[in-house]
Order: C-alpha cells, then sequence, then structure tokens
C-alpha cells in the first residue's frame, strides 16, 4: 500500500512537470516590494507580455492578479513564461479595476483600455532563463488622483558576489532560483535538465552540483558565473534524487533511487568511479564530519546502510522504522538524529556502532531535520503542519515553534547570519527565521515547490 501511495504521488508529480527548454527561453519576472506611498491603492494585473522587437507579443502566465500595497511589502514572483530567443523591446501590461481610498472615500480611477509598453531592451538565449525585476512607480502611474497607467521600473540584477549566493532548486519547473542571502532577493534563475533536486555545494571551488533526477545526470554549476560547465552521466534509469560531497571535495555521491544504488563520483574529473546496491528506495544521504562513512535512508526497505567512503563499500545495512527518512549529526559527531515520515518516532543511533540510543515521540509526518552544529539544538518539520519544532537534544523538550503557515519540506542553518532557511512545499517559498527570537523575517518566491537548498556559509 505504502509503495502504491508513493508512486501515485510520484505520477502526479510528473504530470506537473513543465518540459525542458530545447529551442525556446524562459522570463521570468519579479514584483519589487510596493512603496508606502501606495498603500491606498489597489489594481488587477490583467496580463503581461514580452514585445518583441518586431512588435509581436508574447504572453506570460501570471502568478498574481490582484496587487494592493499593503499585501506587498516584499518581493514577490510575479510572472513566467516560455518565448522565442532574441532581442525584446521590453513589457506590455494591461490592468483594470484600480481604486484608490482617500480620507474620503473609496474612489475608482479612470483606467485606459490600451496596453502601457514599459520600454526596456533586453535579449534571451536558447535554453536560458532572464530573470527582470519590477519596480512600481506610483507618482507616474496615479496622474491627479482621477487617472491610471501601471508605470514600472525593469531592472536585469546583478549577480551575488559567490560568498551571498544561495540557491533552491525548483524540481516542476527545471530550474534553481538564485537569491542573494545578504538582500534576501531572488536575483536569476537558472533553467537546468528535467527535474532538479538534490543539492550541493563546494564551498572551496565555488561549484554547485544538481541531481538531474529525470535525466539520469549531474549537472555541474559554476557558482561565479551561474553558468553549467559540465554534466555527469549516470546509468538509464538511475533518477538521482539526493547528493552528498565529503568535506575535502573530492568524493561525490548520489543516491540513485530507481536502481537502488549509490554512485561514487570524482567531482574534479567527473567521473563515476564505481556504484554500491543499497537498501529498497533510497531517499536520502549523509557523510559523517570526518568524511569517512556515508549513511543511506532506505525508505522501502526501512533499513540504514553505512558506506565505508574510502573503501567504497557497505559496511552494515540496519533496520529503521518505515518510510524516507532524513539524518542529521549532533555537534561532535558522536550522536546520528533520524526522522521518518511514516513513523512516529525520532531515533537517535550511535554512528559507529549503529546502537539505537534513544526513541523519542515525536508525532507522524517528519520529513525535514536539522541539529544546529553551533548550539546542538534541533530542529524538524512536519509534511501537514504549519510549524517547525525546536527540541533541546538531552531531555527532548520541545523549546519553541516557528510559526511558517505551510509544510517545512527542507532545513538548512546559514553560520554567517544564524538563519534558518526553510523550504516551504505549501507556500512555495523559502523563509529565512532568525534564530535569536524564531521569527520570520523574510520570504522569497520561488514559482515552484522547492527541492533542496544550498548557500554558501551554510554550517
Amino acid at each position: 500500500m505504502i509503495v502504491l501511495l508513493v508512486l501515485t504521488g510520484c505520477q502526479t508529480q510528473l504530470a506537473m512537470l513543465k518540459p525542458v527548454l530545447n529551442e525556446e527561453s524562459e522570463l521570468v519576472l519579479y514584483l519589487q516590494p510596493f512603496p508606502r506611498e501606495s498603500d491606498r491603492l489597489s489594481f488587477t494585473l490583467d496580463s503581461v507580455a514580452a514585445v518583441r522587437e518586431d512588435g509581436a507579443e508574447f504572453p506570460l502566465d501570471l502568478s498574481l492578479h490582484d496587487l494592493a500595497g499593503p499585501e506587498l511589502r516584499r518581493q514577490r514572483f510575479l510572472a513566467s513564461g516560455r518565448i522565442p530567443p532574441g532581442t525584446y523591446r521590453g513589457l506590455a501590461l494591461r490592468a483594470s479595476k484600480p481604486r484608490l481610498k482617500t480620507d474620503e472615500a473609496d474612489a475608482s480611477l479612470l483606467a485606459g483600455t490600451e496596453a502601457t509598453l514599459l520600454d526596456f531592451p533586453f535579449t534571451v538565449r536558447r535554453q536560458q532563463a532572464q530573470l527582470l525585476t519590477l519596480t512600481f512607480d506610483y507618482p507616474t502611474s496615479v496622474r491627479q488622483r482621477f487617472s491610471f497607467a501601471p508605470m514600472f521600473t525593469i531592472r536585469m540584477p546583478g549577480r551575488p558576489v559567490a560568498g551571498l549566493t544561495g540557491y533552491a532548486t525548483t524540481p516542476a519547473a527545471n530550474s534553481i532560483t538564485v537569491f542573494d542571502k545578504q538582500n534576501r532577493q531572488v536575483v536569476g534563475v537558472i533553467a537546468t535538465g528535467k527535474e532538479p533536486r538534490g543539492l550541493v555545494f563546494d564551498q572551496q571551488r565555488k561549484r554547485a552540483y544538481v541531481a538531474l533526477s529525470g535525466e539520469d545526470a549531474i549537472a555541474v554549476i559554476d557558482i561565479v558565473t551561474g553558468e553549467e560547465v559540465r554534466r555527469i552521466r549516470l546509468l538509464a534509469g538511475d533518477g538521482p534524487t539526493e547528493l552528498a560531497l565529503t568535506p575535502d571535495g573530492r568524493t561525490l555521491l548520489s543516491v540513485n533511487p530507481g536502481s537502488n544504488t549509490v554512485s561514487f563520483i570524482d567531482p574534479l574529473s567527473y567521473f563515476e568511479n564505481t556504484r554500491v546496491p543499497v537498501g529498497d528506495g533510497p531517499s536520502s544521504i549523509l557523510i559523517d564530519p570526518a568524511g569517512q562513512r556515508a549513511y543511506v535512508f532506505n525508505g522501502f526497505a526501512s533499513t540504514i546502510s553505512v558506506l565505508d567512503v574510502g573503501r567504497r563499500s557497505v559496511v552494515i545495512t540496519v533496520p529503521s522504522e518505515p518510510g524516507a527518512s532524513r539524518g542529521s549529526f549532533s555537534r561532535a559527531g558522536d550522536k546520528l538524529y533520524v526522522i521518518h515520515d511514516l513513523g512516529s518516532y525520532l531515533t537517535v543511533y550511535n554512528p559507529v556502532t549503529m546502537a539505537q540510543q534513544q526513541r523519542q515521540y515525536v508525532g507522524m509526518g517528519m520529513t525535514s531535520l536539522k541539529v544546529d552544529p553551533l548550539t546542538d539544538l534541533v530542529y524538524a518539520g512536519k509534511r501537514h503542519d504549519a510549524q517547525a519544532e525546536v527540541y533541546e537534544p538531552f531531555s527532548f523538550t520541545r523549546l519553541a515553534t516557528i510559526s511558517i503557515g505551510g509544510s517545512a519540506g527542507y532545513l538548512t542553518i546559514d553560520g554567517e547570519e544564524n538563519r534558518l532557511y526553510v523550504g516551504n512545499a505549501r507556500r512555495h517559498s523559502l523563509q529565512v527565521v532568525n534564530l535569536a527570537d524564531y521569527r520570520v523575517e523574510d520570504e522569497l518566491d520561488l514559482g515552484g515547490e522547492p527541492g533542496r537548498v544550498a548557500l554558501m556559509g551554510e554550517r
């Protein structure tokens, strides 16, 4: 029954996947925070289209229609669409139902029937995604408090310096969202192969490795340029979903649930050295802080396979709770915390002997886990909860809850800013939590359900 449910979910998800870019390009628009002077204004954005040099218009799919100043205090994902590669003169916007609240009344403004043309020459390349940001110009849009035409300043954001870069995969969109973790703004989109899922950074070499589950391959991306520099091919049917990199950056491990194997890859020569069989349905992988052992969590088999990284072999396989699992190490590396999405308990193992040290009830549906290597606090999230939880590691007392308004599908910590990043599956966003007061202080729209998140300076 479990297998049928999982396969049904996978088929539904595959049906929602976008096709990979072939001869087309993709244009993505983000709306910058509205100025406070627009708090009393609201209007409906009916359409937006890219206007080519010859005047041809290519409509984009809108994610936001009803725009109101007070609701646009942060950057928002506005629209996206496939367009032919080439040079464009700008964007055409059509808006309706403008209303302006005054001290006396709530008045309707006059809106023209013609599209507003926003001049901004840009070029999109074949098989590439281009991101543009739109900043609302209130004084130009609202004229003498009786007429309205939507005016925006368009900008092509620059790429952040490598040390401030963050990536989030969006499998259904076949893309990676690039964000500046200091400004907490989305600044770019990288079109990838089919269904990017697993993601890991080589902090020293400034490289990102991305598991392309739908293409049986791993993309290698230069974080400085944002360009794909190489693609490592695996075997047909591998379906890689999760990656792990040893601390020295010399061994990349790929979890391949399609073949129930783990690939050992030399990321410097882009070559798969060998592969080893593991249990049925491997869902995630974790390498110990010393880079000597890897722990593979087999969802269908309800086991954990322990691998010797140097010898490229399985050391031991031990039973675990049912369902897809995820692990995280304590600060000292002497405890392995494991959650299970079909079980109700969090288990703690001795990572050397794999003897179970603790079994703590946490409730059904745990899908995300992160142990802070600085404080040893345990952060966890459930599939159907609108909050993440913070636990004290010894008595496992719940210290706090973090209200996120959705499902915490993935967790990681920025060691430089002391912030928890939450991949929110329900809201299709990335939330930034201040670990001093457990408050969500920022949210970044992703335009799709997040897969994995990686940060420069991650701990």
